[in-house]
């Protein structure tokens, strides 16, 4: 009896947490590329190094299976991707919801294949956006309901991708018409100032050690917020010592400035370990904080 219990256990589990591996780029048409043959590299499941764009798809049960979807964009300082903790851990939460994930492994900008460093990340999370909403009746979701999550220096790229319109992805024919920018955002730690309070590294990683303050200014998030920026929720902890908490507090002035709709939590404690886990009890209500956010967003849809 306890066999079986425990088998029946598994298949749920298992039922939960499908995944399917999806190559973003044809073979030979991934752009920005030097067409250097490089190796994947991981140590303590953290990516290193990758060979090619990946994207794994993780399905909640057919008869559970909502319209809406979310990329989830890993952290890593631009330098790594911690695509399971901050990756497939957080796929198999929005499963329990009710919702699709997608979690990204992108090329770094540290890469020595690329011709243009900052721009990869871009042009892999516009990649799979288009991806989605092309292929969005076959896997049973709303070409219309597809968000980003991004931690920390994924939070970066999922601001980035959420305002900056201009189509890096280099895709012809019918994909050019379809749009890159995603429905809603979620921001957790997110790095989002290069300048006065940036993450350093995260700095460094995209843009350079010599990057010019033009090029700062740029590429930080706050400057680049419109009317037309999607509905977005951020979380943080005050005691951030690694990505300051002014970062998403310049990200929410600009969407105030531009009415754009969105909500801010900012937690006394956890650091910059706000995930699936937490230690502080009062920290661990972002999840049901957007749990709840999210099901207003498309009630009347």
């Amino acid at each position: 009896m306890k066999k079986a219990a425990f088998i029946l256990l598994i298949l749920i589990i298992n039922l939960t947490s499908a995944q399917e591996k999806i190559t973003l780029w044809p073979k030979g048409q991934m752009p920005n590329s030097k067409g250097l043959k490089l190796k994947t590299e991981e140590k303590d499941s953290r990516i290193t190094q990758i060979k090619e764009t990946e994207l794994f798809a993780f399905f909640p049960p057919k008869e559970d299976r909502k319209q809406m979807s979310v990329i989830i964009i890993p952290g890593g300082g631009y330098y790594k991707l911690t695509y399971d903790l901050n990756g497939f851990q957080i796929a198999k939460w929005f499963n329990t919801l009710g919702i699709t994930a997608f979690v990204l492994n992108y090329r770094l900008p540290t890469s020595l294949d690329l011709k243009q460093r900052e721009i990869a990340p871009l042009q892999d999370v516009q990649a799979a956006i288009k991806h989605i909403r092309k292929n969005a009746s076959e896997y049973g979701i709303s070409p219309d309901q597809i968000g980003v999550i991004g931690t920390s220096a994924g939070g970066h790229l999922a601001a980035s991708v959420s305002n900056i319109s201009t189509d890096y992805t280099e895709l012809k024919g019918d994909w050019e018409t379809i749009p890159t920018i995603p429905n809603f955002a979620i921001l957790v730690s997110p790095v989002i100032d290069l300048g006065e309070f940036a993450h350093l590294g995260s700095r460094n990683s995209l843009l350079g050690e010599n990057a010019s303050l033009e090029k700062i200014s740029e590429y930080s998030m706050q400057n680049r917020v419109t009317e037309k920026t999607p509905p977005t929720i951020l979380f943080h902890a005050q005691n951030d010592k690694t990505v300051p908490v002014m970062s998403s507090l310049l990200y929410y002035q600009a969407m105030t400035k531009n009415k754009v709709k969105g909500a801010l939590f900012i937690f006394l404690e956890g650091e910059h370990k706000i995930g699936i886990t937490n230690k502080n009890e009062l920290t661990d209500n972002w999840k049901k904080l957007c749990s709840d956010w999210l099901k207003t967003l498309f009630q009347n849809k």
